[in-house]
């Protein structure tokens, strides 16, 4: 899978630049990004029970709706990891070796309390 990560990653990072797109990528540039297509993923869900949420996964044109919006909150992440020298595979196995620790599966199983409270 971090090959394919990286493939992605490169893949997206060739767009922007064919596009002279980079001047424009600041660090926070990128991070308002970020959350603006994060909260455009929010916004397909906003107003809807849980059940009718649930039921939006078994139709193709949301699901087309939020693969797209998804898609774009993952390019965001790339062209901010690469901003910042991140390297975002690594990264990503860094905090889940964390969150392990933090979360052992015995004590956090089945509950949501924050790590401080297991």
């Amino acid at each position: 899978m971090p090959d394919r990560f990286r493939e992605l990653q490169e893949a997206a990072i060739r767009f922007r630049d064919e596009r002279d797109w980079e001047q424009f990528h600041t660090p926070k540039d990128l991070a308002l990004g970020l959350q603006i297509e994060a909260a455009e993923v929010c916004e397909l869900f906003l107003w809807k029970t849980r059940a009718e949420a649930a039921g939006k996964l078994h139709d193709e044109e949301f699901r087309t709706r939020l693969a797209d919006e998804l898609a774009d909150v993952q390019v965001f992440l790339f062209y901010l990891a690469h901003a910042a020298g991140i390297d975002l595979p690594v990264a990503v196995e860094d905090k889940m070796a964390k969150n392990a620790l933090k979360y052992p599966a015995d004590k956090a199983r089945g509950n949501a309390r924050k790590y401080t409270e297991l």
